[in-house]
């Protein structure tokens, strides 16, 4: 992966923090900056958001079986509504009200999986 302008290692290469409710959630330009690694995404009432088509029922659970191993190991957890050939996977860091850097490292990884 290459690195980011800012030099910080590309959102796929980081890891989840623990949000405290005293971490502020992130802000327009932040957000904007942000979504520029994943423009697939939408942000929508502070909630971060992209729909995935599949070609049958087994892909969608695999990928869901896989977003699932992501939120484990990040010990980060989106909403999912899942559907026989869609997912839509959603992210908003609930412990302080609003999206934070973890929401968009999630969907970054999330995005990788569909690569394959």
């Amino acid at each position: 992966m290459s690195a980011e302008k800012n030099s910080s290692p590309a959102l796929t290469e980081r890891h989840c923090k623990p949000c405290e409710g005293s971490t502020p959630p992130l802000r327009g330009e932040q957000v904007e900056a942000l979504q520029k690694s994943i423009p697939e995404w939408e942000v929508v009432d502070n909630r971060l958001s992209r729909s995935y088509q599949f070609k049958n029922y087994y892909q969608t659970m695999a990928f869901v079986n896989a977003v699932a191993w992501i939120a484990h190991t990040e010990n980060h957890h989106p909403d999912l509504q899942v559907g026989y050939n869609r997912c839509r996977v959603s992210y908003h860091t609930h412990a302080i009200g609003g999206l934070s850097e973890n929401d968009f490292i999630c969907a970054a990884r999330v995005d990788a999986l569909n690569r394959f």
